[in-house]
């Protein structure tokens, strides 16, 4: 269902706003509350500029906005027009880890949040998996190797690796998109600051066999288990980051990460 419109943009009163923002602002939430149809083509520049009653310097003031948040973009020629997008996660986590680097926050930090949804991922997996779960964990256990030792040539992006597909698919087991989608930003960020192997082969075994240890739990249904086992396995990570510094004071645009 196409977003619908509702009457044009108007500056409340207190709202020291521009109204370019406020209409993207409005159009982001006609979008959402329309349950977000990727595709879907909501008019050209010159109906929406009238339907909202705006000019087109606001307009095209709030198409940037709405464009850099990845929620839909102008495309030109037939059939064109204001498009609904679906976000790029890429610049979702892009911009996460320019904020966590300003904020001075520390790989640390971040894998310590990354802890706990880890522990709750193999929890939840353990107790929900079914057969088609069971399988689709054999089949990923049987490429794992290899695809890690491919890393360097796989084409993924930047903080992508491999060795985290294993988690993802966990968090997706656990029947709760928030996790995954939490999961997933939390394991991009701390990989754009993972240092590099020299053997991908060795990194490559000794993670499938980590990974072979926490699945067998989680197939057996076994939840103290496999927290147990993720909770081991994320103990040897931390090894790879600094340790948390608790306490210091927050430092702001400063640097890089800790």
């Amino acid at each position: 269902m196409a977003p619908r419109f509702g009457e044009p943009v108007r500056r409340k009163t207190g709202d020291s706003r521009k109204l370019g923002e406020i209409l993207a602002e409005r159009i982001e939430d006609n979008i959402m509350s329309s349950g977000w149809p990727v595709g879907a083509v909501l008019g050209s520049e010159a109906e929406l500029t009238e339907k909202y009653g705006v000019s087109r310097a606001v307009f095209r003031e709030a198409m940037r906005i709405v464009d850099h948040h990845g929620v839909a973009e102008m495309r030109r020629g037939p059939g064109g027009g204001l498009v609904v997008t679906a976000p790029d996660i890429d610049a979702i986590v892009r911009a996460v880890s320019l904020q966590l680097q300003y904020e001075r926050i520390q790989p640390g930090q971040v894998l310590e949040s990354r802890n706990a949804l880890e522990l709750e991922c193999a929890r939840l997996a353990a107790r929900r998996v079914d057969d088609e779960g069971r399988v689709r964990i054999e089949a990923f256990l049987a490429a794992e190797e290899q695809r890690i030792t491919q890393t360097r040539r796989a084409g993924r992006s930047r903080g992508d690796l491999p060795s985290h597909d294993f988690h993802l698919l966990l968090a997706e087991l656990t029947g709760n998109p928030a996790l995954c989608l939490l999961l997933q930003m939390t394991t991009r960020v701390l990989g754009l600051q993972s240092p590099k192997s020299r053997s991908l082969r060795q990194v490559a075994a000794e993670v499938h066999r980590t990974h072979c240890h926490i699945a067998e739990a989680v197939m057996a249904g076994d939840e103290e288990a496999a927290e147990r086992r993720m909770a081991r396995h994320m103990r040897s990570v931390e090894g790879f980051f600094p340790r948390p510094q608790v306490g210091n004071e927050r430092q702001r645009g400063k640097g890089a990460v800790g």
